[in-house]
């Protein structure tokens, strides 16, 4: 027994280490292996839980662990308080495999264990996206997989992480010296071969300019910024927008794209602000997307977090109200909200929007999403399906400190530009600032903690995959195919 808690404890170890900082995604077909062992030689549920449960557990504690920082140092919660809230939220997280542990038991004693397996994994990975707070899909482990990325257009991440599954089920089943035939699903795994190649790297037409201010939020801290100090920032963010990269350009930028970052803008509430952003739109001659806050129109006059386009005149063509909220960033959920404050400064819980708004940018159409957004896979293609022609993330993750989670939200930022074929551009506050061609590749990027432009190029597309056209399809499928299979072989046992 003490053997396998020990197999349990090695696959949550594993999958810390395939994603950043560690980064050795090559772990990722043998990650779940001794969990796997460890579940098909134990018996009863209770124990099966507690093996799913702890290896759960170290994933998400050691892929996260940068949660007690953003706790302790920004929501200003004593160390005791931040790190109880911190071992609470991996506990809970790993409730989720504790489950997948004693629902795959029965299906790894049937002829099908391999796909039946793989399609629970991937059916419950799945539903972290309506449990408050989705992270690392083992599917994301696969984006410098080149042929395995490959199903990223048609499926998304789902896809990749069913075979990232059925890969572990496999060898697990060698191990466990299951009859040969049973590896037979494995020949399918060729046909990977015979999608389409993802897109052969490629030097844009269309300029682009992303400002990285480097604003520390520790800055901002208290009452925040003088009169003085706020008119010196944006002196110097007119600079960076209007002048500092035009030297170096071949071409004139459509688009100069400010990040969100924690000097809050009130675009349409200050009239002196807005004057500013519209005349820095027409002194760059190019469509300028930043973020603001706006107030809902009720009595309760909750903030909400909005990407504003502007066009070359100063007119706002577009805005767009961020729809999925950070908890405990941008507002804090029940019953919490009684002894913890909310990481970002604006007073009051934010209220999220409630439609997907894509710019007109002369001939083409934009989707800007905002911040942890682009951890919603449903949510970022619904900017496509809209007509977005290149994506947008503008991102604060100055919160994360100097910790991986800077680089496993790029990872995430990369599958979405896969799945979408999309350019991906991507403006923080102080890193990663990065554009992303639509094979996930990082093709330049700023250092991070500097304040610069990054002048760079991309191409708009009007292409529409797969996964765009018809969204989360391939993980319906794999919540629909994991319940029958199950309920077959709770009926076969």
């Amino acid at each position: 027994m003490t053997y396998s808690y020990l197999l349990a404890a090695l696959s949550g170890l594993l999958q810390v280490l395939m994603f950043p900082s560690f980064g050795y995604f090559l772990l990722a077909p043998l990650s779940l292996v001794p969990l796997l062992i460890a579940i098909a030689r134990e018996s009863g549920s209770r124990k099966l839980f507690l093996l799913g449960w702890l290896a759960g557990a170290i994933f998400w504690g050691g892929a996260c662990y940068w949660i007690y920082d953003v706790m302790h140092r920004y929501a200003h919660l004593p160390a005791l308080a931040a790190a109880t809230i911190f071992v609470g939220f991996f506990l809970v997280k790993g409730l989720h495999l504790g489950l997948f542990s004693v629902l795959a038991a029965p299906l790894l004693k049937t002829r099908w264990a391999i796909p039946a397996v793989a399609a629970l994994w991937g059916a419950l990975e799945g539903t972290h996206q309506y449990l408050g707070f989705t992270w690392l899909h083992l599917g994301n482990a696969g984006i410098s997989m080149s042929v395995l990325a490959r199903l990223a257009p048609h499926t998304g991440v789902y896809g990749v992480s069913f075979v990232l599954a059925l890969m572990n089920i496999a060898l697990a089943s060698a191990l466990l010296r299951k009859p040969r035939r049973q590896l037979a699903w494995l020949v399918l795994l060729p046909a990977l071969y015979l999608l389409p190649a993802l897109p052969a790297p490629e030097t844009g037409d269309t300029g682009v300019r992303l400002i990285q201010p480097n604003v520390n939020p520790d800055d901002l801290a208290g009452h925040g910024w003088s009169r003085r100090h706020l008119a010196e920032h944006l002196d110097r963010m007119e600079f960076l927008s209007a002048e500092a990269a035009a030297a170096s350009e071949s071409i004139s930028p459509d688009l100069v794209i400010w990040p969100e970052y924690p000097l809050s803008g009130y675009f349409f509430a200050d009239s002196s602000y807005r004057s500013f952003m519209e005349r820095l739109a027409r002194k760059t001659d190019a469509h300028l997307i930043f973020n603001a806050v706006d107030f809902e129109p009720s009595a309760q006059r909750r903030p909400l977090n909005t990407a504003v386009t502007l066009d070359p005149t100063g007119e706002m063509v577009s805005r767009y109200d961020k729809i999925f909220l950070v908890p405990f960033g941008e507002f804090v959920p029940w019953p919490f909200s009684y002894f913890i404050d909310k990481v970002t400064l604006e007073a009051g819980d934010f209220v999220p929007g409630t439609e997907i708004a894509v710019a007109e940018v002369g001939a083409h159409r934009v989707g800007t999403f905002i911040c942890y957004e682009s951890v919603f896979a449903r949510g970022v293609r619904r900017f496509v399906h809209g007509g977005a022609e290149v994506l947008v993330n503008i991102s604060n993750d100055s919160w994360y400190g100097r910790s991986a989670a800077r680089d496993q939200h790029l990872l995430i930022a990369r599958m979405r530009a896969v799945e979408n074929a999309r350019w991906l551009l991507r403006a923080t506050n102080d890193g990663i600032t990065g554009i992303i061609d639509p094979a996930g590749r990082l093709v330049a990027k700023l250092p991070s903690y500097e304040e610069g432009v990054l002048a760079g190029r991309f191409n708009y597309s009007s292409r529409m995959t797969w996964f765009t056209r018809f969204g989360e399809w391939f993980w319906w499928g794999t919540v629909l195919a994991a319940a029958a299979c199950w309920f077959i072989a709770r009926r076969l046992a």
